[in-house]
């Protein structure tokens, strides 16, 4: 599990920073890496991190439902 949430959490970070990107320079780095927006593996990219963000949720509801050192800890409320 904590290699899926960090490889999620690569690839939000790497969307973020895309959008950052698209909005400040207006420049797709996605697009410009992988041929284009319409190019089959861009889309694989942006599904993957849309999908990434989706799988953050999890991890996000349970640090906002208990304290962040918990959280942190892998969700367990018991010590390591």
């Amino acid at each position: 599990m904590k290699a899926i949430n960090l490889i999620t959490l690569l690839l939000v970070i790497v969307g973020g920073i895309n959008w950052g990107l698209v909005g400040l320079a207006q420049f797709d780095l996605v697009a410009a890496l992988f041929g284009g927006q319409s190019a089959a593996l861009s889309r694989i990219v942006y599904v993957l991190v849309g999908v990434s963000a989706l799988w953050q949720l999890v991890p996000f509801s349970k640090a906002m439902s208990t304290d962040e050192p918990l959280a942190e800890r892998g969700y367990s409320a018991g010590p390591r």
